[in-house]
């Protein structure tokens, strides 16, 4: 899933290619991409793009007062093309979600792998209006989010850590791969109760927080759509290596499995040397 810097990089990326060119056509494959109906999807047709905008892990197009929005989701990607194809897309059993087509002849297609299609799209006229942005807690790389602010967040807070730091309601942005990440920084188990931290271990979760996201935004600034992925993975040292040497002890990596995703972490560098108990077959430790 693209998380806050990815999503940051594309928001750069189309801001340099969209900013100041009218969009000609917007052309849904997948009918259930579209989530909202008033104003209908054509009404951005004919507009000037003014300024792209990110919040959370939506983008947000503005031209001439509307917004067009998308939450890539799990499978989601944006593939910029300098050339559209000829004619337009047809419908079928391809990844094709939605094409937006500019006066140029260039364009971006909004692409979707796999059955579970969670690929959002949404016209508004203000993004408050939808409800995934309305709910977003503050942006973790914002000016104004400093430590006593990340400390407010956690007070109190009786869920573990990882799940406190994918919560979107509480920081915007961090998903499953950003999470693994930034608790190897902070060498934190990620069942430890946010709410148990010491002020000490609350500057450390901030500053590795602050740090893997702005070092991956800054990795990935620059970079052409089409190549974010490959440098997201690469520059994770933890999540998705399962069985592989950690970079910083050299302990192997393990994983705990969920229903629908998973975790990773270091026994050495994040629980003292204990491996976490699969949550299917017993308690997590903390």
């Amino acid at each position: 899933m693209p998380e806050l810097p990815e999503v940051e990089a594309l928001k750069d990326f189309l801001a340099d290619h969209l900013v100041g060119r009218e969009v000609v056509r917007v052309l849904p494959v997948a009918i259930s991409v579209l989530k909202t109906y008033d104003p209908p999807v054509t009404a951005f047709e004919g507009r000037e793009v003014t300024a792209v905008r990110r919040h959370g892990k939506f983008l947000d197009i503005e031209a001439d007062g509307l917004h067009f929005v998308t939450h890539l989701a799990r499978a989601g990607w944006l593939h910029w093309r300098d050339t559209l194809p000829d004619g337009p897309p047809r419908p079928g059993k391809g990844p094709l979600a939605l094409r937006v087509a500019l006066e140029t002849g260039e364009g971006f297609d909004l692409t979707e792998a796999g059955t579970q299609k969670r690929l959002a799209v949404y016209v508004v006229r203000d993004p408050a209006e939808i409800p995934g942005v309305a709910r977003l807690g503050p942006d973790p790389l914002a000016a104004d989010f400093d430590e006593g602010r990340f400390a407010r967040l956690l007070a109190g807070e009786r869920r573990q850590l990882k799940g406190a730091l994918r919560d979107q309601s509480l920081i915007a942005g961090v998903g499953n791969a950003y999470s693994d990440e930034i608790l190897h920084a902070a060498r934190m188990s990620p069942f430890k109760l946010a709410a148990s931290l010491t002020p000490e271990e609350t500057t450390r979760l901030y500053e590795a927080l602050r740090s893997t996201l702005t070092e991956a935004v800054e990795r990935s600034h620059g970079l052409a759509a089409g190549r974010l992925k490959a440098e997201k993975k690469s520059g994770l040292r933890v999540h998705g290596r399962t069985g592989e040497p950690c970079p910083v002890c050299g302990d192997t990596i393990r994983e705990v499995s969920f229903s629908d995703s998973s975790l990773q972490y270091c026994p050495t560098c994040q629980t003292g040397g204990k491996p976490l108990a699969d949550r299917r077959l017993s308690r997590l430790l903390k």
